[in-house]
């Protein structure tokens, strides 16, 4: 019998339409023999259908149209089984639009990868791909993340974090603040966000008022560091879970500017409109010594671990080449295209990363299940909301 995966993608997020291709490039690539994959588009109102119509690229030029010929649905958990259930519901006859054995979520962003789509779906008790709840709201708080990572020993640089109100507050006191612990030139970004979204590198006071503005319109908190200008970027993925993971090829993205933007991982590379992060202009594999590549691909798999994560990863670095020191810029917990690219550079299929990926989440589902979550107790037998204090002693 074949496993059917819901592989759910969109979402209200400034990468929606990222996760739209990215989620179609996985749904278009599940071995058939094996999986019956169903598309869940998830609207930027967070609404959700599925039907045909979803799995076909080509008619996200019109979502509006795409709508209207598909069916809006919502999850239930009906004795164990996970359903999608079409809304309104049918008068007559079944209103069950399909059935999930494991979900598949290829997000990007915030309000959807950190954490949220991923707690929705474990209500159901459903297997997940990639990170649980706490990895992926971790990973996806840069500040967060290089926290545990400088307590695990991994090398990160050392940041300042802003919130809005308090720039709005005292601007003065803000520069000040940043000033103080992060020498120029530095680089500003939303501490929640990824594709490059809403970054750049302030060499002066007012070249970081710019900065701040505009990474405050994506976001009210905002991560400082200090801007490495003779730089090298290096991207390598991971593959696993806790107990076991490899990593991937390395790749150098090719940048039009400073640092690597939105357009340069999305639209630069494609003749025919952005196919993700597959068409990217990059150098697969990266010119790095064998002592090189490995240590980075080391320190990938260490990076993985410490945050806890789950299924496939990418972890971005950056080479100082002044001191060939390799720092940790960010995990990207559920990345552009999943990094197939990364694994087909090692003779990995992409049909095999999913098949790996969907494995993953069936372990841990039986992991769970070996694991109590209830406890007996004769607490409500005596319980009583008649006093001001309630029950709690």
């Amino acid at each position: 019998m074949k496993i059917r995966v819901g592989v759910f993608f969109g979402g209200k997020s400034v990468e929606h339409e990222v996760s739209v291709i990215s989620g179609l490039q996985a749904y278009n690539s599940f071995n058939r023999d094996k999986y019956d994959p169903v598309p869940v588009y998830i609207t930027k109102d967070n609404e959700l259908y599925t039907g045909e119509a979803i799995g076909d690229i080509a008619n996200y030029k019109n979502i509006p149209a795409l709508l209207h010929k598909s069916t809006r649905v919502f999850l239930i958990c009906d004795q164990g089984q996970v359903q999608l259930i079409q809304y309104p519901v049918k008068k007559l006859g079944s209103s069950v639009a399909a059935q999930i054995d494991v979900a598949f979520p290829v997000v990007h962003g915030a309000n959807v990868e950190d954490g949220s789509i991923q707690g929705f779906l474990r209500h159901y008790n459903i297997p997940m791909a990639g990170c649980d709840v706490t990895a992926s709201a971790v990973t996806m708080d840069k500040y967060v993340a290089k926290t545990v990572l400088k307590d695990s020993g991994v090398p990160v640089l050392d940041c300042v974090t802003l919130n809005a109100r308090e720039y709005e507050r005292d601007e003065k006191a803000a520069y000040e603040k940043i000033e103080s612990r992060i020498a120029y030139p530095v680089i500003v970004k939303p501490v929640n966000l990824g594709s490059s979204v809403g970054i750049k590198v302030a060499k002066d006071q007012e070249a970081l008022r710019e900065a701040l503005e505009y990474a405050f319109t994506f976001g009210s908190r905002v991560l400082i560091e200090r801007a490495i200008m003779n730089l090298r970027e290096i991207n390598c993925a991971v593959l696993g879970d806790y107990e076991q993971a490899q990593a991937s090829e390395c790749e150098e993205p090719i940048s039009s500017d400073e640092i690597l933007s939105y357009e340069d991982k999305y639209v630069a590379g494609s003749k025919t409109g952005s196919e993700g992060m597959r068409t990217a202009k990059r150098e697969l594999p990266a010119d790095l010594t064998p002592q090189k590549r490995e240590e980075i691909r080391q320190m990938a798999v260490r990076t993985f671990q410490a945050l806890n994560c789950s299924g496939v990863s990418r972890i971005d670095f950056m080479i100082d080449r002044d001191t060939d020191q390799v720092y940790v810029n960010e995990i990207n917990p559920i990345p552009g295209s999943l990094a197939f690219y990364l694994w087909e550079a090692l003779d990995k299929p992409y049909a095999e990363l999913l098949d790996d990926m969907v494995n993953l989440a069936l372990k841990r589902e039986r992991e769970e299940k070996s694991m109590m979550t209830s406890f007996d107790s004769n607490i409500l037998q005596n319980a009583n909301l008649s006093g001001a204090k309630g029950v709690k002693k």
